[in-house]
């Protein structure tokens, strides 16, 4: 374990305390302190250390229904590794505002629960803790993990140097005519800002789907409590869905890598790798 000679604070005596071995490769799950009912694990590559630590970036990587947080956390070591970037898992549990319920964190606010700013506790905490800029990173989420990021990248723009979006099922597309969470017509009522499309301009996109994610089973249950009508205009499966969504945000002018893995269906870990290398072009021209 590298002495970095950082120190973090102690939340229980407010004392600052020195990095310990568990703060470093990957991680235990620790709860976020703006809302400990929501926790994250990280990976710190192995160099990771005085003098250069400032220097790191900070990729967060969003888990789908599954939860499988820690697996994405550790499929990301080699990259970690080779671009000298902390990785950030949160874990959003099943549950949260009923038993059984599954989907709160996708839709960033519900019930009352902000999930974007958990989410930007947690980058704050290990930016504090590693003594990096975190003012902007990199995003990932595939699935659940999909439907999240693009709601975030509509609040948060300015705060991301990339985003990739993976096969989400339910769409919010830019659009104004339709309402939240279909479109976007009354997103200003409902977060007390507008969609930061300026920004989003600035932000490069990455839309990614394995070429046989086609089924249908889950994505198209108009009895569900999230269903409205407008969800599946633009077709029934999520490859369909994802394909409108290319051309709503190029219609909006927005900057889009669109990638469509040949034979692959609805499996997140098998997307990674063009993923990682969508991230390190990014982490390429920002290093120039």
């Amino acid at each position: 374990m590298p002495d970095t000679g950082l120190q973090e604070v102690d939340s229980l005596n407010h004392s600052p305390r020195k990095l310990s071995h568990y703060d470093y490769g990957a991680s235990t799950m620790h709860a976020c302190q703006y809302d400990k009912r929501f926790s994250y694990c990280t990976y710190i590559p192995a160099n990771y250390g005085q003098p250069h630590h400032a220097a790191y970036r900070l990729a967060v990587i969003v888990h789908g229904t599954g939860r499988t947080a820690q697996h994405y956390r550790d499929l990301f070591a080699d990259f970690a590794e080779e671009t000298n970037t902390i990785i950030l898992a949160p874990l959003f549990p099943a549950g949260i505002t009923e038993p059984g319920e599954l989907d709160s964190y996708k839709y960033v606010h519900f019930a009352g629960i902000r999930f974007d700013l958990a989410l930007l506790s947690m980058v704050d905490e290990v930016a504090g803790k590693y003594g990096i800029n975190a003012d902007r990173f990199l995003l990932h989420g595939f699935s659940g993990g999909g439907q999240f990021a693009h709601r975030f990248f509509y609040l948060h723009a300015n705060r991301l140097l990339g985003v990739s979006i993976g096969a989400p099922g339910y769409i919010t597309y830019l659009d104004t005519s339709r309402p939240w969470h279909v479109g976007t017509g009354n997103f200003e009522q409902y977060y007390g800002v507008p969609v930061q499309l300026e920004d989003m301009r600035n932000v490069p996109v990455q839309l990614i789907i394995g070429s046989e994610d086609v089924e249908t089973w889950e994505i198209n249950n108009k009895d569900e409590p999230l269903w409205m009508d407008g969800i599946d205009a633009a077709g029934l499966t999520r490859l369909e869905r994802i394909r409108a969504l290319r051309d709503n945000y190029e219609r909006e002018g927005l900057s889009v890598q669109y990638d469509e893995v040949p034979g692959v269906r609805h499996e997140g870990f098998k997307l990674l790798s063009p993923v990682k290398r969508f991230f390190s072009n990014i982490l390429t021209h920002h290093s120039r």
